[in-house]
This record gives C-alpha cells, structure tokens and sequence, in this order.
C-alpha cells in the first residue's frame, strides 16, 4: 500500500503540503522533529486520562460479562482504527503530500466542505471543550485535597477552578505540539501511578470491608436499557483521541511504520491502567461504585477508607496529569489562533510572532476557565458533545478514509468489516446524542444536592442557584467528562 522507497525519497523540507496550509503559520505548532517514542507519548496522554476512573461505573451498568467484553472491544477496535488513519496518512505522505491536520486530510478525501464545516469545526468543540471538562475536574480535585488536608478550610470550588485554569494558561505556553513529548513522558509515568494506587486502594477496601458485593444489575427495564447505552458510549469515549492526524504529524520523516510503534506503546499503558482499574473497582464495590472511583474510597460519613496519605498522592497525580492532557487538546485551538494571528514571514519565536502567540492562547484558556467556572451543566454538554464528536473521528471516519483510499474490493473482507464497524457506530452515536440530551433534560429539571461528597467535601449551600449546578456537575464529574 506505501512505498518506502519513495517516502525515504522526500525529505521533510520537501514533502508537499495541501496548497490550503502551504506556507501557513498554524505550521508553527506542528513542527515535524519527533520519534516513535515521542509519538507514543503523545498518543498515551490524549488517551490515558483520568475519565478511566470511571470505568468500574460503566462495569456496573454491564455486568461482569458484558462490561469486559465492550471493554476489549473498544481497545480492539480504536487501535485498529488508529492504525488504519495512520496508513492513510503514510499512503499520502509516500505520494509527497503530507497531512498534518484532521480537516486537511477530510478536505482531500471527502471534499472541502466535510473537511472545513464538518470535521474541523467538530475537532475543535471536542477538544476545547476536553479542556473546559478538565478544567472544572482539577479544581474539584484540588478542592478535595484541600479539604482533606485542612477540613476546616473556606477556600471555595470555583476559586480552585480559576486556579487550576491559571496552571493550564502556562501549560498553554509551550509553543509546539512535539515541545510536550518531556511534559507527556511525565503524564505517562503519572497516569500508571494513580492508576495503580486506584487498583490498590480498591482491592484494600474489597479485602477489608465486611460488606457483602452485589454485581446484579440493578434498575427497571428503562434504566438498564439507557444504563446499557450510557455505559457503552462512556467505554467508546474513553478510547478516543481526535487528534491522530495532528499526533503523526510531530514525527520526523519518513514516517512509515513509526505511528505502529507509538500506538503499541499507547496501548500497552493502555490495556495495564484501563483493565486493571476497571476489574478492580468493580470487584471491590460492585453495583454500588460511583461514576468516579475514587468516591468509593470515602464512605457515607465522611471517613476515608484508605489512609489519608494515600488518597491525597492518589489524587495529586491526577492534578499534575490533567494539565498535560489539557496542553494536549489545547493544540487544535492553538493551531487556529496561529492561523489567524501569527505572521508566516517572521520566525516563529519573533518578538511579533511571540507577542501574539502568548496573548492570544491566554485569551482562549481564560474564556476555558470562565466556562469552567460559570456554566452549568456543561459536564452534560460535553457528553452531548463528545457523542457526536469522539465517536466518527475516532470510529467511522478512519475505516470510512481507508475504503476510500485504497478502495479494497467489495469482495473482501476489510470491506465489509469496515462498511459493518461504520454502521455500528453510526448507530452508537445516534444512541449517545439521544442519551445525552436525555439526561441533560433530567439534570435541567432535577436540582439536587450531594449526599455523601457533598458532606464530607463541605461543599456550600445548595440553595444558590450556581452552587446547584457544580454540585451537580461534581457527582459525576468523571462520568459526564468520560464522554467528551
């Protein structure tokens, strides 16, 4: 399908762009220098994020059985997805033209109008309302903290907000997506850690506790359907990227083969955090997990179930790894403010070039924070969001570009698998935008507050109105963020 031959035969400084980007400042972001290695970084951050807390959750609503199977189902299928993006990718860059965003590729492919009206305009909600999710989630983590360190405290959720958006405003700072790899190489090492510590914790409590563990199904009819979907659609988010195409374009050419490699590192972080945390949690707590693992680790009276110590680390990890996440899908908005700000005929770390650079990613991570900080219900948003966003970048588009790039017979059998694997999640994403407005029409109409987070957090009265809907939004903060 690629030939090597050819692609060793055009040098980076040489391969032709799509004459849309040729000569384009938002290539100041997606400078082609790095390694597989470096690829695998990236690929691990923007995947191996703090929504596989909630995988015990999505186990729940499941059952044994069915909640693994979906669960390998999803690594299978997003891996093979990625690599057939890649080969897609590879297939051009071969040719001499390189695609280094997701909406050039679909320009080419599909057209221009499902490459600017489509798929950019969907990559940038997605991803810029990733950030907005994980804003909101490392303030509520950095309040938990505070509030188990000093209980006697009045520091208040939103104001931790704002400053976890200040920690992301200098995160945003690093001026291309390959000058990360040492920042993801950290998230990598982080996301195994608390991961590990989540597994820990859970079996501790499953071993210590003398409560009996229900792993039936509960609900009537209607709630397990909806739970089914919801459940389903939260796995499939939990793989997802959206950013492949911009991923690949950090690697230095040739790139043949390089993005295999990264991917099998990704997945190999992978299949150790997402498997063990999800087996763990649910063993541990069964039916009665809550969306975010780690609430399990506090019971109805405030009292931790592990030592203090441990918890408090446990969560610390998750602060420090939620701002490499949020450098990482900062990188769509970032390279739109280059395209729209910088000047191509200045070098990149101009003083004019600077200047812009610096002002206008603050703009954008202050408007992120305030979002954060003011609007309610936005954890609901984004699974509306991301159930129609993460689901055909990641699932359909990639095996939709592969038939038709290499158009393989109709015969075969990567036709009809891939025509199938589009269908099927055509379908899902039908179910989780119809899920998603249906439980952001429940949450609109049913105020009401914490029952256990909410007393052992301190959280302010529920009577304001504001206060309602962090509360609101912090009960299932993990689970509404892992469908973005």
């Amino acid at each position: 399908m690629c030939n090597e031959t050819s692609e060793k035969t055009t040098p980076i400084d040489e391969v032709l762009l799509p004459k849309e980007v040729d000569g384009d400042a938002s290539l100041y972001v997606l400078q082609s220098h790095g390694t597989w290695i470096h690829c695998g970084y990236h690929l691990t951050t923007s995947i191996v994020a703090p929504p596989l807390l909630n995988l015990p959750y999505a186990i729940g609503l499941l059952g044994w059985s069915t909640g693994m199977t979906y669960l390998m189902i999803g690594a299978f299928v997003t891996f093979y997805s990625y690599n057939l993006l890649s080969l897609v990718l590879e297939h051009y860059a071969s040719k001499g033209l390189r695609f280094l965003r997701f909406q050039d590729m679909a320009h080419h492919i599909l057209g221009k109008a499902w490459g600017r009206y489509f798929v950019a305009p969907i990559q940038l909600a997605v991803c810029y309302g990733a950030v907005v999710g994980l804003i909101i989630l490392g303030g509520q983590c950095m309040k938990t903290v505070y509030t188990l360190s000093w209980p006697n405290g009045n520091m208040e959720l939103y104001q931790f907000v704002m400053i976890y958006g200040g920690a992301v405003l200098m995160v945003a700072q690093v001026p291309t997506f390959h000058s990360l790899r040492h920042i993801n190489l950290i998230s990598l090492v982080l996301s195994l850690a608390y991961s590990a510590f989540a597994t820990a914790g859970s079996i501790y409590i499953g071993i210590s506790s003398p409560q009996p563990k229900d792993y039936s199904v509960v609900g009537n009819t209607e709630n397990r359907i909806f739970g089914s979907f919801t459940a389903i659609t939260m796995i499939a988010a939990s793989y997802g990227n959206g950013i492949i195409p911009e991923i690949q374009a950090t690697l230095a050419a040739p790139v043949k083969g390089k993005m295999l490699k990264g991917l099998s590192l990704c997945y190999a972080v992978v299949l150790l955090t997402f498997f063990s945390v999800a087996a763990s949690g649910y063993w541990a707590f069964g039916n009665s997990t809550k969306s975010f693992i780690l609430d399990n680790f506090i019971d109805i009276d405030g009292n931790v179930l592990v030592p203090q110590w441990f918890l408090v680390t446990t969560i610390s990890f998750i602060i420090l790894q939620i701002s490499a996440v949020s450098g990482v899908y900062l990188q769509p908005a970032n390279i739109l403010l280059e395209q729209m700000f910088a000047d191509s005929k200045h070098s990149p770390f101009s003083l004019r070039n600077v200047t812009s650079r610096v002002v206008s990613r603050s703009i954008s991570v202050m408007i992120a924070t305030t979002i954060a900080t003011l609007l309610p219900f936005f954890g609901d948003v984004n699974a509306l969001i991301g159930a129609f966003g993460f689901i055909p970048l990641d699932f359909i588009l990639p095996v939709v570009f592969f038939n038709l790039t290499f158009k393989p017979s109709k015969r075969s059998f990567i036709f009809w698998f891939n025509l199938i694997l589009a269908s099927v999640f055509s379908l899902v994403m039908v179910i989780g935008v119809f899920a998603s407005v249906r439980q952001l029409v429940l949450d609109a109409n049913d105020f009401h507050s914490l029952d256990r987070l909410s007393n052992s957090l301190r959280l302010p009265s529920l009577e304001n109105t504001t206060w309602k809907s962090f509360s609101s939004y912090v009960e299932k903060n993990i689970y509404s963020f892992s469908s973005i």
